[in-house]
């Protein structure tokens, strides 16, 4: 039995409207949950396939941390595909500095982040001190970079020539990316 412990207001987002998204998790993983609402902990426990289990853990972080439940189930749907975390506050002084990384990973409106998911094919989360990604090794590898180059104090325009590098070399055609 693993244990995996998440924010408060995320607690609905697992189990969903009338417990769906909490069945859905249990069926396709092969796992029974566990879920304490007033501490965030799941207790998951696995009861049938162990490799599907084994990724239980990480769809439950990962809707924890912000990603959908389709997006988060979809670390089931090939061997490849992987859950990230980079905890921004590794690389932040204090509350302030926290708040303008997190600024520049996301951008004006939204769009660095949206570039960052538009020209990897992953999908990423911007949420508390964490940015989450998700998708094949190399999609994963390439956003983990652009984020350290932002933190590092890059210009948006470098991170940006870096992204579209990453995209040509991963070419349009990226065979990880979970269903829109």
């Amino acid at each position: 039995m693993r244990h995996v412990t998440i924010p408060q207001d995320r607690i609905g987002v697992l189990i969903g409207e009338g417990g769906e998204t909490l069945r859905e998790v249990e069926d396709r993983a092969d796992v029974r949950l566990d879920v304490d609402s007033e501490t965030g902990s799941v207790a998951i426990d696995s009861t049938g396939d162990p490799v599907s289990a084994m990724i239980a853990p990480d769809i439950v972080r990962a809707i924890g941390r912000g990603f959908t439940p389709d997006v988060a189930l979809s670390l089931l749907d090939h061997d490849l595909r992987r859950f990230e975390l980079v905890d921004l506050a590794d690389h932040t002084r204090n509350d302030n500095d926290l708040q303008r990384q997190k600024g520049r990973i996301i951008g004006e409106n939204g769009r660095t982040r949206e570039l960052m998911e538009e020209l990897t094919g992953a999908e990423v989360v911007v949420y508390g001190t964490t940015v989450g990604v998700i998708g094949g090794p190399e999609e994963v590898s390439a956003v983990r970079r652009a984020v350290g180059m932002l933190l590092d104090g890059a210009p948006h325009g470098a991170v940006y020539s870096f992204l579209e590098r990453k995209s040509n070399e991963l070419g349009d055609d990226v065979g990880f990316s979970a269903p829109k």
